[in-house]
């Protein structure tokens, strides 16, 4: 036996292979050519698959519509590139019309060559409409990122096949004849799958311990929070939120305090992730969270793998899911993952140091006095980070522009949403270089004495001045134009003074601590002349830097923490014990 007796050794080719054969897809109409042999020869060599041979195209085509109709199972077609692809058409489209799960495999040399005169290489970046319901670009794997994108992607493409009835799909996968053919077993690969509320759902093992992690979202109605409380209590769950989760339910834990320490050994992470919501403002959790699984859930059905370890896609609403799962799972109260890990949140809350003047050092001391019932707006980055470290009152509901997360528009929008209730105050946090970008719109007629603005003006784009940043190396050099400083009257104490009393609101300003402990229950409370009010605070961004660099170190720093969460989970455990 030769060794051309056995799988190619192109990563990407073998990802497709195990993909194959992980979703079950075993008929595959092959035509000759050169750019797919690495596909085809893999397949000749694993008798799993079953192939028939086709020298046209187009019969090809044709023959995989008879072949999925009368069978009901997806089909493969694979050919080489140029009019060998071309000739596909009639056939995926009559598979489209149809809804027809033809899987076309076509080989390339590559999307580099195509468009500079190439032999054969013809542009397949584009398919008429009702050819392919989708079409993805498998190209060479060079390391962990693109292995990643290829096992996506593939997923994606079969996934497809069935999707909304389902349909024709194009995979264009780089050729690989020369890498050699060596390779006897197929690498184990992450398999996804698409759940539907008429599928059987996978089961949840009861030693697992569960997070669920909310993203930007909707307000969540009383039957939709009661469904997760007791999803938490049958699964030992735990719900990770931030100030743009609107999850206002039991269970909840600002993870951002814990998920971010630089020593890691108090933070339990989860088995399960039960991944809902939109993007997520929240850095930490998204690069910290470390579980076996993750699922999502979410009425799009897309494939989403913010954590890199996606295994399922539950496509429906959170409440069917929530409840599917609570009413077959036993009945006896778990939430020992929830108790340790608000303990450990609480002792971390009480263990910050006294930090230096800035806006983290500012949403400690605010975040208990922002007024019952208020909307709390953020910008991104700085002043969204800082103030999820710290739990607001309940009735508080807060925002952030997370779903483009630029820089822009804060102030905007925060205007927008004061207009629908007007009886409520409306409070912003944001730094300079947002303040300026938006500040337009404090000259709008509409502006109402129900909006707070709090501007942490620290003369530079902070963000790129962090100790943790990758600017930050350039240390002042970044602020020619990486953190654009110097703009806006250098931190000048007369220019928003002027501009915000001209357009009739109340200014107030502190440059330290002492200064702002003196205006700050003038600013949180129902101001007398019934004017918006703006103020303004002057700090450093050498100091905004060392703020984060102390509330990542609090457990590095305070080894006490360690065996004071210890005594108290004993107590935790035991009380579970005598139930």
């Amino acid at each position: 036996m030769n060794s051309t007796n056995f799988y190619s050794n192109d990563k990407s080719t073998q990802i497709v292979l195990a993909l194959l054969k992980a979703h079950g897809i075993k008929k595959v109409v092959a035509s000759p050519g050169t750019t797919n042999i690495a596909l085809v020869a893999s397949m000749q060599y694993d008798t799993w698959f079953e192939m028939y041979s086709s020298v046209d195209e187009r019969s090809a085509a044709y023959m995989a519509c008879g072949l999925a109709s009368e069978s009901g199972e997806p089909v493969v077609i694979t050919c080489t590139e140029a009019t060998a692809s071309r000739n596909y058409y009639p056939g995926l489209t009559e598979a489209h019309y149809r809804k027809l799960p033809i899987l076309a495999i076509t080989g390339t040399h590559g999307d580099e060559v195509t468009g500079h005169l190439n032999a054969q290489s013809i542009d397949r970046s584009q398919t008429p409409r009702d050819t392919v319901n989708f079409n993805v670009s498998v190209g060479k794997i060079k390391d962990r990122c693109d292995e990643w994108l290829c096992v996506i992607n593939v997923n994606k493409a079969i996934l497809e096949l069935r999707r909304n009835g389902g349909g024709p799909v194009l995979i264009n996968l780089h050729e690989a004849t020369g890498d050699g053919f060596d390779t006897r077993i197929l690498p184990s690969v992450r398999k996804i799958e698409r759940i539907l509320t008429k599928d059987s759902f996978p089961n949840i093992e009861n030693s697992y311990s569960v997070a669920v992690f909310v993203g930007s979202h909707k307000v969540f109605s009383d039957e939709e929070t009661l469904a997760i409380e007791t999803f938490c209590e049958r699964y030992n769950g735990v719900v990770f939120v931030d100030h743009t989760s609107n999850y206002y339910g039991k269970y909840k834990v600002f993870n951002a305090l814990l998920a971010c320490q630089n020593d890691q050994r108090l933070m339990k992470h989860p088995s399960l992730v039960i991944h809902i919501g939109e993007v997520s403002g929240e850095i930490y959790n998204t690069y910290h969270l470390y579980a076996k699984e993750t699922w999502r859930v979410s009425e799009d059905g897309e494939i989403r793998d913010l954590f890199k370890n996606l295994t399922y896609v539950f496509q429906m609403d959170e409440l069917n899911f929530f409840t599917h799962y609570s009413n077959v799972a036993n009945s006896k109260k778990n939430i020992t993952y929830y108790e340790y890990l608000n303990m450990v949140y609480k002792e971390v809350l009480r263990n910050i140091p006294d930090l230096p003047f800035g806006n983290i050092w500012v949403a400690q001391q605010l975040h208990g006095l922002i007024p019952k019932g208020a909307i709390l707006h953020t910008s991104i980055f700085n002043s969204l980070r800082s103030w999820n470290f710290f739990k607001l009152d309940e009735s508080i509901r807060t925002s952030c522009n997370v779903g483009g997360f630029g820089i822009d528009g804060s102030l905007s929008t925060l205007l927008g949403a004061s207009l629908v209730n007007p009886e409520k105050k409306y409070f912003c946090i944001l730094g300079d270089l947002a303040f300026f970008y938006d500040m337009n719109v404090l000259g709008n007629r509409h502006v109402g004495p129900n909006i707070r603005i709090l501007l942490v003006n620290n003369g530079v784009g902070t963000e790129f001045k962090n100790y943790d940043h990758p600017a930050a190396k350039w240390g002042d050099d970044a602020n020619h134009f990486m953190a654009a400083s110097g703009h806006f009257g250098c931190k000048s104490h007369v220019l928003v003074k002027s501009y915000a009393e001209s357009l009739g609101f109340k200014y107030l300003s502190a440059a330290n601590k002492e200064e702002f402990n003196s205006v700050k229950d003038e600013f949180v409370k129902e101001s007398v002349d019934r004017k918006p009010v703006i103020l303004e605070l002057f700090t450093e961004p050498e100091c905004e830097s060392e703020a984060i660099r102390m509330i990542r170190d609090i457990v590095k720093d305070n080894r006490t923490i360690a065996q004071k969460i210890k005594e108290k989970l004993k107590k935790v455990v035991s009380k579970y014990i005598k139930k």
